[in-house]
């Protein structure tokens, strides 16, 4: 996959810690997780416009594997974005709900969720026990974005503590949407 596609790892809200599995596939695999200017009061605007400068940075094509926030990263940056032609597809996993109450302060400005059918392929995988996200929520969202969804059972946040280690499945998955289109 590293030579026809790069990969992009995009974290959510505070980034992802050693145990989590963008973590690993960074250190095991050598993928680029796009760094934010501020993990903890995350500004939509900004990560768009870091995700823009990230893949404006090489002529390759890039498959995103984005977790939690960073999936509403993607939403909101295929809706604006004039670049989406760079990206190959999409592992959307863990979307959290920013519109349910309660939700931390810091991501309020991720209201309202875009909902806008993505321009390229893209998989959502989810939880059924996710505390972010119900799952009849995610599911809608994956129907507004276009997305195939995936259940990967009852695993939590599917973050670091969710025993998942370095996720060969998902890598497989992720594999799937980096395949280059064949010409008809």
């Amino acid at each position: 996959m590293a030579q026809t596609c790069r990969v992009l790892l995009l974290p959510g809200w505070l980034d992802s810690g050693a145990d989590h599995w963008q973590t690993l596939w960074e250190r095991q695999l050598g993928w680029h997780r796009v760094q934010q200017s501020d993990w903890l009061w995350p500004r939509r605007g900004d990560w768009m416009a870091r995700l823009d400068e990230v893949l404006l940075e090489a002529e390759t094509p890039a498959v995103l594997a984005a977790h939690s926030l960073g999936c509403q990263l993607v939403a909101a940056w295929a809706a604006h974005s004039k670049h989406t032609s760079r990206v190959r597809g999409a592992l959307l996993v863990a979307p959290p709900d920013v519109e349910r109450e309660g939700g931390p302060p810091q991501i309020a400005t991720w209201r309202p969720i875009v909902r806008q059918r993505l321009p390229f392929p893209s998989l959502v995988v989810y939880s059924e026990d996710d505390p972010y996200a119900a799952v009849d929520r995610v599911l809608a969202m994956a129907a507004d974005w276009g997305s195939t969804a995936r259940s990967a059972g009852r695993r939590g946040h599917l973050n670091g503590e969710s025993g998942l280690a370095d996720w060969p499945e998902a890598q497989d998955w992720l594999a799937e949407l980096a395949a280059p289109v064949p010409l008809a």
